[in-house]
C-alpha cells in the first residue's frame, strides 16, 4: 500500500548537548529559596545582592553535586528477556527513544496483555490485521496502519472492552513465486519447470520458514500489541481447509462456474493476474520502453493505419496501436448510419496474410463514426471490447499467442514462434511490401503493466473459474447504502459513493491463477474412457468440485455410473484475494462453530488504505455476508495514502522511499545510499535517487523512536486522502517526548520520595491555577474520548498533545514553581496541593496518552509513585482509561484563566517586540506581590523562560469585574509574563508613561515598562494596523446585518451573536483609539521634559 519539486527548507534542530547545559542550568536556578527581603528600597537592594551572594554559592554546590553523580544510576540495569524492565535509580537527564523502548514489549507480550478472552463477559472490540505479504518488510504504509490500528486496540482495552487483535500473514502467490523463482535462477541456475512442480513448492515452503514473516516481528518494534497466540498464515492447515469449504460451498450453490474469458495476462509468469496487479501507465507521445525480454526498447504511443482489400476490389482503411493483433482479426466493424460505408455492409474484407474471409459487420455500440476512420478492426481474443462484440455477433475468437508471448501456429507460418513485440515490426514491414501500410501518428494511451514483473499485460481467452457477483454484490451495496438497515459504516463518508458506483458495475470475479504456489482449485478433470478429446477441461461439463479426492472420485462415479474414466486436479491455484477475502471468518475458526466465531464475529472495524476497497473490503463483504451469515465488521476506516514531503509517491529511483526502522532507530546518510546500492536500480536512477536522498535527508534521519513515528503518523490522517509526510515533524514529535520526560523529571523532584498520591480530588478548596488545569483536563479527556469514538484519531492526538504541551507544561507547571521554590507557610497548603494536581495530571496525562505512544508512556507511567491505599495494575496498558470527573469542571475558573493567559500572551508580545539589547539583558529583580492584603517581596523562581529581564507592567481594566479577576491573579500573570511588578489601573486612572502598549480585549489593554526611550513610529504603526483590521471586521459585519432579507433568513441565535461581536469590535476599536491617544500624550509630555 503505499508512493520535480524543490526541496522544502527544513527546520534546524536545537543540539542536545546546548539543551541539556540549558535544562541543567534551568534545574540549578530553580534550588534558589525565594525569601522574605524588607519593604524599605534600601533594605530590598541589600537583600538582593545578599540572595545573589547566596545564589553563586549555590549554584557552585550544585555543580559539585552533578561532578559526584553517579553515572551508572541514570543507566538502566540490563533486563532478562520478558521479564519486567528495570530500570535506573535515578531518571536519565535526556530522554533516549532506544533506552526507553527496550524490554517493555517482551513483557507485555509474555504477560499475556495483548490476549483476548472469548469467554470473557466485557463486551468485545475486534480488529483483524490486513495481512501483510509473507515476503514483505515493514514499509511506512504498513507503519500508518500499525499505528492506527495499534492506538483503537489500546484505547478500547483501557476502555474495559475485551480487545482482540488478530494477526495474520498472506500468502502472495504471484509475490512469493517471484521471489523464490530469482532466488533459484540466482543460486542454481535452474526455472521451476526444471525441478517440478512439488519440489519447487517444498523450496517455497523451505524459503517461507526460512525468511518469511519478517514483517510480523518488525511489527513489535512499532509496539503493536498484536494477540500473537492466535497467529495465522493464509495457507496454514485451517486456512486452506477453510478456502476449500468456501469453494465448495459456493460452487454447489451455482455461484462459482468456470467459462472462456478475457484475462489479463502475464507472458513472464505465465498466469492471469488480477485487475488490482495491474498498473497503468499514461503515454503522451511516440515512447520507447524497456520489456522485459526484449533487448531493444520497444515502442508505444504510435496509431498504425493500414488497408483490408475487399472482396470485389476495394479497400477500407483501419488503425491500431497494436498492429501484430491483426493476425487474430476476424470483423471489421463500421457504425450502420456512416453512409461512407453503407455500400460495404454485408461484405468482406480479406485477410492479405492467410486469405481469411473478414465480415464487415455493424456495430453502434462500439464505433464511434466521427473518430478515425470510422472502421474499427475486431480481434476477440485479445482485447476487452471486441470480445464483446464477438460475442454480440458471434465471431471467431482465434488466439495469436502462446502463454510465454510468442505468435502461435494460428498466426500463420510467417509470423509463428516470433515474440510479439518481434512479430509487431515484421507484420509492419510485411503491409509495407504489400502496399497496405498507410501510415503512423502518435496517439494518447494507457498501457497495462503488470506490477511484479512490469511485462506489458496480454489480454488473452482462457478457460478459468469465476464468482458470480451479481447478486452477492447487490446485498454488499445494501448494508452501506440502505439508511433505514445501515450494517457498514465507510469512514471517511466520500468513499460511499465509489463503493456504490463498483458494486452497480461489478463484473464476475476471476479467481483462477496459473501458478505453482497457493492454494490448489479443489476441482478434477474427468477424462472418460470414449471421450474424442482428451485434452484437461476439454468438455465443460466433466469437472468435479469436491473437498478431496476420495470425495471427488466418489461424486464422479455418480456422475459417470458405470464408465470407465480417469481424473486430474486443476493444476491452477486460487486468485489470492478469494483466501483474503475469507480472512475475517478464517481467522476465528470458519467453516468450524468456534467459541471465537460466536464472541468475535462479526469484527468490529476494518482498517486499511482506500485503495483496495473494492478489490479486498468488497470480497470481504459479499464472502462475509454468503458464508458468516453477516457482514465482517461493523465499520471500514480508510486511511489516507502516504507520499513523501513534497506530495510525490514513493520511489526507488527518487530515493524518496522512507523505512519506518529507519526513522526509529535512525541512520545516517551514507546509510540511505548504501540501501539504493543494494536495490536493483540502474546506475542512472541510482544518481538521481543519490540526489533525491541528499537534499531530502542531508545529515540522514535522526534517531526518532516509535512513539514519535507512531504520533506523526496518526496527526497526519486528519489530511484527506493522502499525507505528505515530512520527517522534520517525526523528529519535532521526538523532541516533545523529551518534554514529556522533563515534566515527569521535575514532578518527581517536587514529589519527592515519601510522596504518596491521594484517592480523590477536592477542586472548591485547591488554588485556582489547580482548579483550571483539572477542568481542562476534564475536557481534553472529553474532547479526546469523543474524537476516538468518531474515529478523528488526528483530533484525539492534538486534543492529547494540546493539553500536555500548552496546559500543563506551558502554563501550570510553570505556575506553580513559586509553590516549590518557597518554604514560606503560607504556600505549604498551596504547595500540597499543587503537588497532588501535579500527580493526577500525570496520572491522567500518561493513561490519555498511551494508545497513541505506548513506550514512554509505560516508562514514565512506572515512575510514578501509586495512589494512597490503591492497588495499582501491573501496567499502563491495561489500566482505566480516563473519564470524565464532573466536579472538577468549572467555566468560572476557565473564563478568568483565559483572561490572564490573554494578558500574558500581549505582555510577552510586547517584550519580544523590544530592542534584542534590552530582549536579552539579564538582571536581578523581584516581584511585588499583593498577597493576602499584605506587600511581600520574593525573589523569582527562574526558569528557562526568566532569563529574560524582567520589567514592571500595568493593566488597564475599564469594567470592575475585570479588575477583580487581574488584581486576584496578580502571581500567575507575574510568573508566567515574567514581571518585576504589576499594578492594576482602572478607567479614570492616568496612562502609564515610557510604556509599550496592547489591547487585549475591548476591557482590557496591558502597559510594559521600556528602559530605553520609546520607539514611537513603530508604536504608532502597530496601533495604526490593529485599528485598521478592527474597522475592516466591523464593516464586514455592518454590511453582512444590513444585508437584505437578513432578519428574515438568519436564525436569531446568529443574529444575537453578531450583535454581541459587533458591540465588542466597537468597544474593542475605542479601547485602540485610547491607547493611541494615551500614546500621543506620553510623546508630548516626553518632548516638554526635553
Amino acid at each position: 500500500m503505499s508512493s520535480q519539486v524543490e526541496t522544502e527548507t527544513k527546520p534546524e534542530i536545537e543540539d542536545p548537548e546546548k539543551k541539556k547545559k540549558k535544562e541543567e542550568k534551568a534545574k540549578a536556578k530553580e534550588l534558589k529559596k525565594l525569601k522574605a527581603l524588607q519593604k524599605a528600597e534600601a533594605a530590598k537592594l541589600q537583600a538582593q545582592q545578599t540572595s545573589s551572594n547566596a545564589s553563586k554559592k549555590s549554584e557552585r554546590k550544585v555543580k559539585r553535586d552533578a561532578e559526584e553523580e553517579n553515572s551508572e544510576d541514570f543507566i538502566d540495569p540490563e533486563t532478562p528477556f520478558g521479564e519486567k524492565k528495570c530500570l535506573s535509580c535515578k531518571m536519565a537527564k535526556q530522554y533516549s527513544p532506544s533506552a526507553v523502548e527496550s524490554s517493555w514489549y517482551a513483557w507485555w507480550e509474555n504477560s499475556g496483555f495483548f490476549v483476548a478472552d472469548s469467554s470473557s463477559s466485557k463486551p468485545p472490540f475486534v480488529i483483524v490485521l490486513p495481512p501483510p505479504n509473507v515476503t514483505g518488510a515493514l514499509h511506512i504504509g504498513h507503519a500508518l496502519t500499525s499505528a492506527l490500528q495499534d492506538t483503537m486496540i489500546r484505547w478500547r482495552r483501557m476502555s474495559g472492552f475485551n480487545a482482540l487483535w488478530v494477526p495474520g500473514m498472506d500468502h502472495a502467490g504471484i509475490a512469493t513465486q517471484v521471489v523464490v523463482e530469482k532466488k533459484l535462477m540466482r543460486e542454481r541456475k535452474v526455472t521451476r519447470h526444471d525441478i517440478g512442480r512439488e519440489n519447487f513448492v517444498s523450496e517455497v515452503w523451505n524459503w517461507k520458514n526460512e525468511y518469511g514473516g519478517t514483517i510480523l516481528k518488525q511489527q513489535r518494534r512499532m509496539g503493536a500489541s498484536l494477540d500473537w497466540s492466535r497467529e495465522c498464515f493464509t495457507m496454514d492447515e485451517k486456512r486452506s481447509r477453510a478456502v476449500t469449504e468456501a469453494f465448495v460451498r459456493l460452487h454447489k450453490e451455482g455461484l462459482i462456474y468456470r467459462d472462456l474469458r478475457l484475462v489479463n495476462w502475464d507472458c513472464v509468469l505465465r498466469t492471469a493476474i488480477s485487475d488490482i496487479e495491474v498498473d497503468y501507465e499514461d503515454i503522451k507521445v511516440r515512447t520507447l520502453l524497456k520489456v522485459p525480454g526484449y533487448e531493444k526498447p520497444v515502442e508505444f504511443g504510435v496509431l498504425t493505419s493500414f488497408a483490408y482489400p475487399i472482396e470485389g476490389g476495394e479497400e477500407i482503411v483501419v488503425a491500431t496501436t497494436r498492429v501484430e493483433t491483426m493476425l487474430g482479426d476476424t470483423a471489421i466493424a463500421v457504425h450502420p448510419d456512416d453512409e461512407r460505408y453503407s455500400q460495404f455492409h454485408g461484405k468482406f474484407a480479406i485477410h492479405p496474410f492467410n486469405g481469411r474471409r473478414i465480415p464487415i459487420i455493424c456495430d453502434a455500440i462500439l464505433v464511434d463514426k466521427n473518430f478515425g476512420t470510422g472502421a474499427v478492426k475486431i480481434t476477440p481474443a485479445h482485447d476487452p471490447n471486441d470480445f464483446e462484440v464477438g460475442k454480440r455477433h458471434n465471431l471467431e475468437f482465434i488466439n495469436i499467442f502462446t502463454d510465454d508471448g510468442k505468435i502461435n501456429s494460428n498466426g500463420g507460418p510467417e509470423f509463428a514462434s516470433m515474440p510479439r513485440f518481434k512479430a509487431r515490426e515484421a507484420v509492419l514491414a510485411a503491409l509495407k511490401e504489400k502496399g497496405l501500410y498507410k501510415g503512423a501518428k502518435d496517439n494518447e494511451m494507457r498501457l497495462g503493466l503488470c506490477s511484479r514483473t512490469n511485462d506489458v499485460v496480454e489480454p488473452l481467452i482462457k478457460p478459468q473459474w469465476y464468482v458470480s457477483c451479481s447478486g452477492i454484490a447487490k446485498e454488499a451495496l445494501d448494508v452501506v447504502m440502505d439508511d433505514e438497515n445501515r450494517k457498514i459504516e465507510i469512514i471517511p463518508r466520500q468513499y460511499t459513493a465509489d463503493w456504490k458506483r463498483w458494486l452497480e458495475n461489478i463484473r464476475d470475479w476471476c479467481i483462477s491463477r496459473q501458478l505453482w504456489w497457493g492454494h490448489r482449485v479443489p476441482a478434477w478433470y474427468v477424462t472418460l474412457e470414449d471421450d474424442k478429446m482428451k485434452e484437461l477441461g476439454a468438455y465443460n461439463d466433466h469437472w468435479v468440485v469436491a473437498r478431496n479426492e476420495e470425495e471427488a472420485q466418489m461424486e464422479a462415479s455418480r456422475m459417470f455410473r458405470g464408465k470407465n474414466f480417469q481424473m486430474s486436479q486443476d493444476p491452477d491455484v486460487l486468485d489470492t484475494w478469494f483466501s483474503a477475502g475469507l480472512f475475517p471468518l478464517t481467522v476465528l475458526g470458519w467453516p468450524d462453530d468456534t467459541q471465537d466465531l460466536k464472541v468475535f464475529y462479526p469484527t468490529s472495524v476494518l482498517e486499511t488504505g482506500h485503495d483496495i476497497l473494492f478489490f479486498w473490503v468488497a470480497r470481504m463483504v459479499m464472502l462475509g455476508i454468503k458464508l458468516g451469515g453477516d457482514v465482517p465488521f461493523r465499520k471500514v476506516y480508510l486511511h489516507p495514502m502516504i507520499r513523501d514531503a513534497h506530495g510525490r509517491k514513493m520511489s526507488k529511483s527518487l530515493g524518496n522511499v522512507i523505512d519506518p526502522l529507519e526513522v526509529i532507530n535512525g541512520i545516517s546518510l551514507e546509510g540511505l545510499h548504501k540501501r539504493l546500492e543494494e536495490g536493483n536500480l540502474d546506475p542512472s536512477e541510482l544518481v538521481i535517487a543519490k540526489e533525491g536522498q541528499k537534499k531530502d535527508f542531508p545529515n540522514g534521519i535522526a534517531e526518532c523512536g516509535a512513539d514519535a513515528l507512531r504520533f506523526a503518523l496518526v496527526t497526519y490522517t486528519a489530511q484527506s486522502d493522502r499525507i505528505n509526510l515530512d520527517i522534520q515533524r517525526v523528529v519535532g514529535y521526538r523532541q516533545w517526548c523529551n518534554k514529556l520526560w522533563n515534566a515527569i523529571r521535575f514532578a518527581m523532584s517536587k514529589l519527592g520520595d515519601d510522596y504518596t498520591a491521594p484517592m480523590n480530588m477536592v477542586p472548591d478548596v485547591m488554588p485556582f491555577t489547580c482548579q483550571w488545569i483539572l477542568s481542562v483536563l476534564n475536557k481534553a479527556i472529553s474532547k479526546t474520548v469523543s474524537s476516538m469514538d468518531s474515529y478523528e484519531f488526528s483530533d484525539a492526538a492534538s486534543t492529547v498533545y494540546s493539553w500536555w504541551q500548552f496546559q500543563l507544561c506551558d502554563v501550570f507547571i510553570e505556575a506553580v514553581k513559586p509553590y516549590f521554590s518557597s518554604n514560606d507557610p503560607e504556600f505549604a497548603s498551596a504547595r500540597k496541593f499543587a503537588q497532588d494536581t501535579l500527580w493526577v495530571c500525570l496520572d491522567n496525562g500518561l493513561r490519555l496518552l498511551h494508545p497513541f505512544m505506548p513506550f514512554v508512556t509505560e516508562e514514565l507511567w512506572q515512575r510514578l509513585p501509586p495512589a494512597r491505599d490503591c492497588a495499582r495494575k501491573e501496567s499502563i496498558m491495561i489500566s482505566d482509561y480516563p473519564s470524565v470527573v464532573q466536579c472538577w469542571t468549572n467555566e468560572r475558573v476557565e473564563y478568568e484563566m483565559d483572561l490572564v493567559e490573554s494578558t500574558v500572551k500581549s505582555l510577552r508580545s510586547l517584550r519580544s517586540l523590544m530592542p534584542a539589547k534590552e530582549r536579552h539583558e539579564s538582571e536581578r529583580t523581584c516581584w511585588k506581590i499583593n498577597h493576602k492584603s499584605s506587600l511581600e517581596v520574593f525573589e523569582c523562581a527562574v526558569s528557562k523562560r526568566y532569563t529574560s529581564m524582567r520589567r514592571p507592567a500595568f493593566v488597564l481594566c475599564r469594567t470592575e469585574a475585570v479588575a477583580e479577576i487581574i488584581s486576584s491573579h496578580e502571581l500567575e500573570i507575574l510568573t508566567l509574563a515574567t514581571l518585576s511588578s504589576l499594578k492594576v489601573l482602572i478607567e479614570g486612572d492616568d496612562a502609564p508613561t515610557g510604556c509599550s502598549v496592547s489591547v487585549v480585549n475591548e476591557s482590557l489593554s496591558v502597559y510594559l515598562k521600556l528602559q530605553g526611550a520609546l520607539n514611537v513610529e513603530a508604536e504608532r504603526e502597530k496601533l495604526r494596523k490593529k485599528m485598521e483590521e478592527i474597522r475592516k471586521q466591523k464593516e464586514h459585519l455592518t454590511q453582512i446585518i444590513s444585508a437584505s432579507g437578513y432578519q428574515d433568513k438568519v436564525p436569531p441565535r446568529i443574529r444575537e451573536e453578531n450583535v454581541a461581536k459587533l458591540s465588542s469590535l466597537m468597544q474593542e476599536l475605542l479601547s485602540f483609539e485610547q491607547a493611541s491617544q494615551h500614546l500621543e500624550r506620553d510623546i508630548a509630555a516626553e518632548q516638554e521634559h526635553h
